[in-house]
């Protein structure tokens, strides 16, 4: 049982662990409700005239003719990727402007996959499109700050896990003199407004310890990457030829081709084209994915030589980066249909309550001691 000096010390960890991080926590939570309906949002923002069930794994055109007509709409930019979405029948590609130099940008254009018809382009007034749901993610991912800013906001989702922790600890000492459900606004605004606080505290206090643990995992993404990169892609090619002539003979999608050959009925989702930045400066790389509920988010790689289009490597994520992939629907809720969303949506909601009815209590409680010393 905890003392009274114990108490007091968890209601310090919970009131300074919430006051710092909740006004971050309030705006991840404003902008998680909309992503949480990214799909279907985007769905309403731009209707796609792709008929369901197209299949981009084979398109009616050869990638091929979608990269020239890419090409040919910005000539002399460089490929960066091609994308496959499972949830669009689409096929993206990645383009970088002023390739090789500080200035050098990545922006994408969508191909219908049966007819090669370019169905978007962010980029063709000269200008980046600037899009709602892009704004909700740069805000909720890095506070538009990049990796500084990630990291900083899983630095608050350690202090939300800590203020949830030390809020379970004294919720239970608390709730020994309260029926559960009791709230108490008739008897006072602040009482009403910490019985509130508590009740849905302690109903979505495994929801909310499940976001935001997975909403940290995911704030390590750009790092864990860059060590998957500096390590296992290095040992996969350590043994792996270097040519000269990169891209020269292998074309995008006879590398596609061979990849899908050796990935045993695997989905592709997506190819990064040869890269020195990002240290595969010969070789394509390929991601697939397999089609349960679980393996839809474990990727593999499959490095394909530039030069000769053969099978150079092939590997697993560590594990590590399969907890980052399977962390992501967790955290969105997105595994489980329009049910599911709108649960996470209803929570999400809660958790708002939660973060300011926090703030009430606490402004409270600063001005009645101010009431008293005067």
């Amino acid at each position: 049982m905890a003392n009274g000096r114990s108490i007091r010390r968890w209601q310090w960890v919970h009131t300074w662990s919430s006051l710092v991080c909740t006004l971050f926590l309030l705006l991840l939570c404003i902008t998680g409700l909309p992503l949480v309906f990214h799909d279907e949002i985007d769905d309403w923002l731009h209707p796609s005239p792709v008929a369901a069930g197209v299949d981009n794994v084979a398109p009616g055109v050869p990638i091929t003719g979608i990269l020239a007509r890419a090409q040919a709409l910005y000539p002399g930019e460089a490929f960066s990727f091609l994308s496959f979405p499972d949830d669009e029948a689409v096929v993206t590609v990645g383009m970088l402007s002023h390739p090789g130099t500080p200035d050098e940008r990545n922006h994408w254009l969508k191909f219908h996959p049966v007819t090669g018809e370019l169905l978007d382009d962010p980029m063709e007034h000269g200008r980046r499109r600037i899009e709602f749901m892009d704004v909700m993610l740069s805000l909720h991912n890095s506070l538009v700050a990049g990796l500084i800013g990630t990291l900083f906001l899983g630095v608050m989702g350690l202090l939300f896990v800590a203020a949830l922790i030390s809020g379970l600890v004294l919720y239970v000492p608390f709730m020994r003199k309260l029926a559960f459900g009791t709230v108490r606004m008739a008897q006072s605004r602040r009482a009403g407004w910490l019985d509130l606080h508590n009740l849905l505290g302690i109903t979505a206090l495994a929801w909310m310890t499940v976001v935001g643990l997975t909403g940290v995992i995911n704030t390590l993404e750009r790092p864990l990457f860059a060590v998957w990169q500096a390590s296992d892609l290095q040992a996969m090619l350590a043994n792996t030829g270097r040519s000269a002539q990169v891209g020269g003979q292998c074309t995008p999608e006879r590398a596609l081709a061979a990849a899908d050959a050796a990935t045993d009925g695997r989905r592709r989702t997506s190819v990064l084209f040869p890269s020195a930045t990002a240290h595969h400066p010969y070789h394509y790389l390929v991601w697939s994915h397999g089609d349960t509920l679980v393996t839809k988010e474990l990727l593999s790689a499959v490095l394909v030589s530039a030069d000769t289009c053969r099978i150079d490597a092939r590997g697993e994520l560590p594990w590590y980066l399969r907890t980052l992939e399977l962390s992501r629907p967790f955290h969105f809720g997105n595994y489980g249909g329009l049910t599911l969303k709108l649960l996470w949506a209803v929570l999400d909601l809660a958790t708002i309550v939660v973060l300011v009815s926090g703030l009430v209590i606490w402004v409270g409680k600063r001005r009645g001691r101010k009431e008293v010393i005067a």
